[in-house]
């Protein structure tokens, strides 16, 4: 009994579970046909809707189409009408040019004939021509070459005597316009430059404000002024003369070096030998910075540019040098000016005349190869510190020791003697008195040892210090003999000239 129990709940359970599969499987199906269904209609909607944007398309490429081939046969039937036209002008035209070949081969014939015609005449004339020679020949006596060279040369001589003619009046009056146009350009270029006159002596006057201060500065025995007369190379003159104390030197720089230096000292009151020698060589060097801020003013102020810094050095070292007792820079600054109003009026380039007309007497100033004049030498300087070439030769040139080759030379040698032969500007015993001076320097500078040389006292007395590690006091006694007897035999001088020899041993140590 339990047996068919148990085997009837097995049973009533696979009927259930058939039924419950059964009833599952007809909901799925229903769900997939609807699915089914649903996709298809779908389907069917996007085909219908991908067939009409197909036909959308179709109808608008087919207008472009049909536009495009309508565009086309425009432009083609347009141009088969130009064609067209074209081609009834070109038949025209090639009747027209038919008609004119025609009438040129008539011209053409008659034309041939009127050549005939004027071929016979020529030779009827060439023989004419033939027959009239030969009757000339037998009257004159001479051959048609003949006759035809003698009138050839007969012109010739003519031509030539007029064309001399002509040239000497063209040249007679170019001397006299140009000899006129030459007074006016030198004379306006004066006066438009004329300065005040510009002279300068071999002495210096420091002012002083008692003869307590010219006491210290004559120190014990005279130590301190023979200490800044070894120090400077100027010689310093304390007389009676009220409050100011002279500074006599040919050399522009020494006397205002010590100028300088005494007014330094006595502004400080230390006046001793040491202090002397300190103040000296800082005031030696304050010059040099002085003389090229004097140069690097004077450029800026005449408008000149891209100087080699050597070149501004020696236009400042000009303020302190003089030409025949006339100022060099103030010289060289006007001689600058008239070049440059002169190359104005004849159409040339003032800035190079300016240029060269400011650097014409650097040679002067320069401590090199003094044996050569002092054109040649600035000629040399200039070049060596690139200067343009005609610049060089302007230099070179303007006392005619080298041979002109640029236009500027000539202005700078006219420029150099205007502002020399102004009355008053140069007086020539100065620069011949300074020249003495100088050589007697130079001089005494060339023995081996000599450290420094002063001429002092109007060249009566030459002082010459050496250094005392290369000269002996027997070698110092020799040295003035030799350089008296030298002075004695190659220079010429008035009165006597004393050769002061100086050795001086210094012993310096420092405590610590």
């Amino acid at each position: 009994m339990i047996l068919y129990i148990i085997l009837a709940a097995v049973g009533s359970a696979a009927g259930a579970i058939a039924v419950y599969i059964l009833i599952t499987k007809t909901v799925l199906k229903g769900r997939v046909d609807a699915i089914i269904q649903k996709a298809e209609l779908e389907a069917e909607n996007i085909k219908q809707q991908k067939i009409l944007q197909a036909k959308e398309k179709y109808l608008q490429l087919k207008s472009e189409y049909d536009k495009n081939v309508n565009a086309r046969n425009n432009e083609l039937r347009e141009r088969e009408s130009n064609i067209k036209t074209r081609e009834n002008q070109l038949k025209e035209q090639a009747s027209e040019l038919g008609r004119r070949q025609h009438e040129l081969d008539s011209q053409k014939g008659q034309l041939n004939a009127q050549k005939n015609k004027l071929d016979a005449k020529m030779q009827d004339y060439d023989r004419l021509v033939a027959q009239v020679n030969k009757d000339l020949e037998n009257i004159a006596g001479l051959t048609a070459s003949e006759a035809k060279k003698m009138l050839v040369e007969n012109m010739k001589a003519e031509a030539r005597s007029e064309a001399q003619a002509y040239i000497n009046d063209t040249m007679d009056e170019a001397r006299l316009n140009a000899a006129k146009e030459a007074k006016r350009i030198v004379i306006n270029t004066i006066q438009r430059t004329a300065t005040e006159t510009a002279i300068e002596n071999a002495v210096t006057t420091f002012p002083i404000e008692s003869d307590e201060v010219k006491g210290r500065i004559i120190g014990r025995e005279g130590r301190n002024i023979r200490a800044l007369e070894a120090a400077t190379g100027v010689e310093i003159v304390v007389d009676d003369t009220p409050d100011a104390i002279l500074l006599s030197a040919f050399d522009p720089v020494r006397r205002e070096v010590a100028r300088l230096a005494l007014h330094q000292l006595v502004m400080d009151g230390r006046i001793h030998p040491a202090r002397i020698e300190e103040v000296v060589n800082k005031v030696s060097k304050q010059l040099e910075e002085e003389i090229l801020e004097t140069g690097k003013r004077t450029c800026i102020d005449m408008g000149i540019h891209g100087l080699n810094l050597e070149l501004v050095r020696l236009i400042g070292r000009m303020k302190y040098r003089s030409s025949y007792g006339q100022n060099l820079l103030q010289h060289s600054r006007e001689v600058a000016n008239i070049c440059a109003i002169m190359a104005s009026e004849l159409g040339l380039n003032p800035k190079i005349a300016r240029r060269a007309g400011l650097l014409h007497d650097i040679g002067k100033v320069s401590e090199n190869e003094p044996e050569l004049p002092h054109a040649i030498l600035g000629a040399k300087l200039a070049e060596q510190y690139k200067e343009r070439p005609e610049v060089c030769n302007a230099i070179g040139a303007h006392h005619e020791e080298m041979e002109m080759s640029s236009v500027y030379s000539p202005l700078v040698l006219v420029g150099d003697a205007i502002s020399g032969a102004r009355p008053g500007a140069r007086r020539e015993v100065i620069e011949s008195y300074i020249k003495r001076l100088k050589g007697m320097e130079d001089l005494a500078a060339s023995y081996p040892g000599v450290t420094k040389s002063y001429a002092i006292q109007a060249g009566r007395e030459l002082r010459v210090i050496v250094a005392a590690e290369e000269v002996t006091d027997e070698q110092s006694a020799r040295l003035s003999t030799e350089i008296a007897q030298r002075i004695q035999d190659e220079m010429t001088y008035p009165g006597q000239v004393k050769i002061t020899v100086i050795r001086e041993i210094r012993s310096v140590a420092i405590a610590k």
